[in-house]
């Protein structure tokens, strides 16, 4: 007679019910915690989330929704400006194309994601998450992975794990390009109004002048270096400093298309013209740009691209289809108009 060895069955990872036992608290519990529930004391849910994550669990991934149902979320670390206006108009566009609905958030600024944030997405759930200039904690991801919602980041404000599907421009070339071009017109007294010190975005472009000054073997002035938020109020501050100096710079490049108006303001408020007195480059080519007075020269990224391009990721990972890549760089030029010429 031949025996017949049964090999066990594979390790499919513990149920809710069996995480519940192991935890000595009832199976509604652990799915309250799951599923981003308040109700829950705190001592409690540190304890069901650990025991998730310690044994891997992850919920199985449901059937796809009907045309027409699906809702993912778009996360914004602030509202308010084209900038935001030009990546909402990306996603909203392939989103209708693949029959969801979009809902809108905003973080007041921060780059982090409150606990606030993930209970009340856990609590509708979406189908997937876009977030924009944001991050979320290792943990969050793994709260997000757990509930099978995929996410991808637009423009990140950091350098995320391998593992992140991300979709961004080229901002160090953006800086690079900006300032080559002041260079190449005769200047060499170039001062930059940069944005968030914590955003990867603005270092990048920061990185970018200062590798173009150090290929063309012109010294820069670090005192010329200025720090700004993108906005306008930022622009108009850090201009007014840089233009009342005995020794002004010939030129400014403005982290943003809206810290460049603010430039322009205060060059104006001060009797200075642009060009002729100090060239200005902004950066985004929003579409006010070109209706500035004078039209401004900048760096153009192209945010509904890459809001459509993240969209288009999302879903191909809400469908259950690998991207063919995890990183989109998108490419970054210069559109040249009436803000800058030779210093005089």
């Amino acid at each position: 007679m031949t025996s017949l060895t049964l090999e066990p069955p594979p390790d499919r990872g513990a149920t809710i019910a069996q995480i519940a036992q192991e935890l000595g608290v009832s199976v509604p519990t652990v799915s309250k915690v799951l599923n981003g529930r308040s109700d829950v004391a705190a001592e409690t849910r540190a304890r069901v989330e650990e025991a998730l994550e310690r044994h891997h669990y992850q919920r199985r991934k449901a059937a796809p929704p009907q045309a027409g149902t699906g809702l993912i979320d778009l996360v914004f670390h602030r509202l308010g400006s084209s900038w935001s206006m030009e990546i909402i108009r990306g996603v909203e566009d392939t989103a209708a194309a693949g029959r969801l609905s979009v809902i809108l958030s905003e973080l007041g600024g921060v780059h982090r994601l409150p606990r606030t944030w993930l209970d009340a997405t856990l609590l509708r759930p979406p189908l997937g998450v876009l977030t924009v200039s944001s991050r979320l904690t290792p943990a969050q991801q793994r709260q997000l992975e757990r509930r099978g919602i995929p996410f991808v980041v637009i423009d990140t404000d950091g350098e995320p794990t391998p593992d992140v599907h991300t979709v961004g421009s080229d901002n160090w070339n953006g800086g690079l390009i900006a300032t080559r071009h002041l260079l190449a017109l005769g200047h060499r007294r170039i001062a930059a109004v940069s944005g968030p010190a914590d955003m990867l975005c603005s270092r990048a472009r920061l990185d970018g002048f200062r590798s173009a000054h150090a290929e063309a073997g012109v010294a820069m002035d670090d005192d010329l270096i200025l720090p700004g938020n993108f906005y306008v109020e930022s622009g108009y501050r850090a201009a007014h400093d840089l233009l009342t100096r005995a020794d002004r710079p010939t030129a400014i490049f403005a982290g943003s298309d809206m810290a460049a108006l603010g430039v322009l303001r205060a060059a104006h408020e001060l009797g200075l013209n642009v060009p002729r007195d100090v060239s200005v480059v902004g950066y985004d080519d929003l579409s006010l740009a070109a209706w500035a007075t004078p039209a401004l020269t900048t760096v153009r990224q192209p945010l509904a691209e890459m809001g459509a391009m993240a969209t288009g990721m999302l879903i191909d990972l809400i469908e259950g289809r690998q991207p063919s890549t995890r990183r989109i760089n998108l490419a970054t030029e210069l559109v040249v108009r009436e803000s800058t010429t030779a210093p005089a």
